[in-house]
């Protein structure tokens, strides 16, 4: 069995989207070989498991979550603007 990859380094969404784009790249590539592309694949799912964690450790502010309320679907918030509880 593989060993997870390990994303530990990644401590943000705007970490974990930029290599998410980086994976993509590298997939796309007709030269990434097929188990190079599986290896991204896995890392692809586990920075996806690391973004579902953040998620459920963020302690939203009141106002952040009215700002979140209000926003169109497509939005973001801008970087440091979300606290995250210590786990």
């Amino acid at each position: 069995m593989a060993r997870k990859p390990d994303v530990s380094a990644y401590k943000s969404f705007d970490q974990i989207t930029e290599r998410l784009d980086e994976i993509i790249g590298q997939v796309r590539d007709k030269d990434t070989s097929l188990e190079r592309s599986l290896d991204l694949f896995d890392e692809a799912i586990a920075l996806g498991s690391k973004a579902v964690d953040l998620v459920d450790t963020t302690d939203f502010s009141p106002s952040e979550l009215e700002r979140l309320k209000d926003a169109p679907a497509d939005a973001s918030a801008a970087p440091g603007d979300i606290t995250t509880k210590e786990a």
